[in-house]
């Protein structure tokens, strides 16, 4: 996809306006059936980024969207939420008409303003996920965030009031909770995706652990394990809660562990030698790291074999 200067686009107004739209009903939140859209990208590719939240249910996109490093083709009903400042791009493929049917949710951060939401939306992590993990749903699943879609939607075309905001908000935080139940579903039931990378884990960090490179390079990062797996951080770390109950930090942590006690109980090396080959500039941070996973210090481990 060619690099192009990405479209800003600051309120859900001014995206109702670049995609042919009629004016919002609501200048903060906003439900838009995808096949009204009347202005498509053309041919050439188009990246974007929204000042709003943006949670979308696809269906017959043929299209490419790439979201992070991530491109990926949609053939399947699914959903992908995209934060505030993040860059995506559009393509269509050469001599195609862009199809799209679905459900696109826009909803303005100041809309959230004053409510426990504001600052909980950040906690959803799936907003940070790339393209490619996107959200399968079952026949259901997208019934349940249809309806309530339909919700959020009915809300603001009645005569706004006080209580219109809380009731929204509400349907939101039911959306984004439904959401969460559903990834964890994923996580599960896509048991050949997720074992493959569970089983690409433990072969990385096996390699990092066998060789020189702790002692070279330090302890390898959530970042980098991602990367070398081809998955955002986020979206490991909570696949890997899902299916061992462990964040990718604690795999990483586990396996160090593991290799410490090896040292420890076969090698005559000192704390700060064993320390120094598991890429710790300080033994002291060695130590406090072992005790606290193990309740012993390396010395009382070690001890513990004589």
């Amino acid at each position: 996809m060619a690099n192009t200067q990405p479209l800003r686009i600051k309120t859900i107004t001014d995206y109702h306006r670049v995609m042919g739209l009629p004016k919002p009903e609501h200048p903060l939140v906003s439900v838009i059936n995808l096949e009204t859209i009347t202005h498509p990208p053309g041919s050439e590719p188009i990246n974007l980024v929204f000042d709003f939240y943006s949670i979308s249910l696809k269906r017959d996109f043929n299209a490419k969207i790439k979201y992070g490093q991530q491109q990926y083709d949609f053939d399947e009903g699914i959903m992908f939420f995209i934060s505030p400042g993040q860059v995506f791009g559009i393509a269509v493929e050469k001599d195609s008409i862009l199809k799209r049917t679905g459900w696109l949710l826009l909803v303005h951060p100041d809309f959230l303003w004053n409510t426990p939401l504001a600052k909980t939306i950040k906690q959803y992590e799936y907003f940070d996920y790339s393209v490619h993990e996107a959200l399968f749903l079952s026949d259901k699943e997208e019934t349940t965030i249809l309806g309530i879609l339909q919700n959020i939607a009915q809300e603001y075309h009645s005569n706004i009031d006080r209580f219109s905001q809380n009731v929204i908000v509400a349907q939101l935080e039911l959306l984004l909770t439904y959401a969460e139940r559903f990834y964890n579903r994923q996580f599960i039931t896509r048991k050949i995706t997720n074992h493959n990378i569970l089983n690409r884990l433990e072969d990385l960090l096996t390699s990092c652990f066998s060789s020189d490179a702790l002692a070279k390079k330090g302890l390898p990062t959530v970042q980098h394990v991602a990367e070398t797996l081809n998955v955002s951080p986020n979206y490991l770390s909570a696949l890997l809660k899902a299916l061992t109950g462990q964040s990718t930090q604690q795999h990483i942590h586990n396996k160090l562990i593991d290799k410490a006690k090896e040292r420890l109980s076969t090698t005559a090396l000192s704390i700060s030698e064993i320390a120094y080959e598991l890429g710790f500039e300080h033994s002291q941070s060695f130590s406090k790291l072992f005790k606290s996973k193990t309740n012993f210090s390396p010395l009382e481990f070690r001890q513990s074999f004589n």
